[in-house]
């Protein structure tokens, strides 16, 4: 097979402890997914059933602590927003998987960040529209390193925090998901198939916030590596 044009490098994510990257296929997204966020939102969340948006494979950013992962300020935004998130690595395809099933389709899990330009977000959801420029702009998916699930067991409760400059911003535990992530796979698995290089960013807890040129953000989860990213000037200066 020839192309036109040189393919895209594989978008990938490292594994803790190995030379061997994980392929990134597809990044899904669970919108609102604590009931204390899904409040600051302005929603209510024993209403809300789960939706989902996408950002593309080439968002993920390598971020663990010793990657120095800098993100230029996007264009575009006034309002530039963090979200610490448990990310879940899918090893093994499926489709209508039933959630007691979920686990087995399970790769491992990674502590990541979801990048969002709150106003675009905002400006689109008042309108009724897809929140594409507001959450799957370039660089908005910083990870840090993959766990493999047999090293680290299920991840279905443990803290979760993420602070700015050294300042604790959000702090909750994951057994505060609304939809567990095998309630997340069963979910997407019977609206398509998940395949093996999908991942899958489980929500936000309360207390997302703006970040500026040179802030540092660094977000953990029990038993996980912490992710890190540091914000400097606007792109194109």
């Amino acid at each position: 097979m020839t192309f036109v044009f040189d393919p895209a490098p594989q978008a990938s994510v490292a594994i803790a402890g190995e030379e061997s990257r994980f392929p990134v296929r597809r990044i899904f997204c669970v919108g609102r997914n604590y009931a204390a966020h899904a409040r600051e939102m302005g929603k209510d969340p024993e209403r809300d059933p789960p939706f989902f948006f996408m950002k593309p494979a080439d968002a993920v950013v390598d971020a663990t602590v010793n990657s120095n992962a800098r993100i230029a300020y996007p264009s575009e935004t006034e309002n530039f927003h963090y979200e610490i998130e448990l990310t879940v690595a899918i090893g093994k395809a499926g489709r209508n998987i039933p959630a007691a099933q979920a686990q087995d389709h399970i790769f491992g899990y990674a502590t990541s960040i979801d990048l969002t330009r709150r106003d675009l977000q905002l400006a689109a959801r008042e309108k009724g529209r897809p929140w594409d420029w507001g959450k799957a702009f370039d660089r908005s998916a910083p990870i840090a390193a993959l766990h493999r699930v047999q090293d680290v067991g299920q991840r279905d409760s443990g803290r979760i925090w993420l602070s700015l400059d050294g300042e604790t911003k959000q702090d909750a535990d994951l057994q505060d998901l609304i939809w567990s992530t095998a309630d997340v796979i069963s979910i997407i698995s019977h609206s398509m198939e998940l395949k093996a290089g999908d991942l899958i960013m489980t929500g936000t807890p309360a207390g997302v916030g703006p970040i500026l040129p040179g802030q540092i953000v660094r977000g953990g989860i029990e038993g996980l590596d912490d992710v890190v990213i540091s914000v400097t000037e606007r792109e194109g200066g």
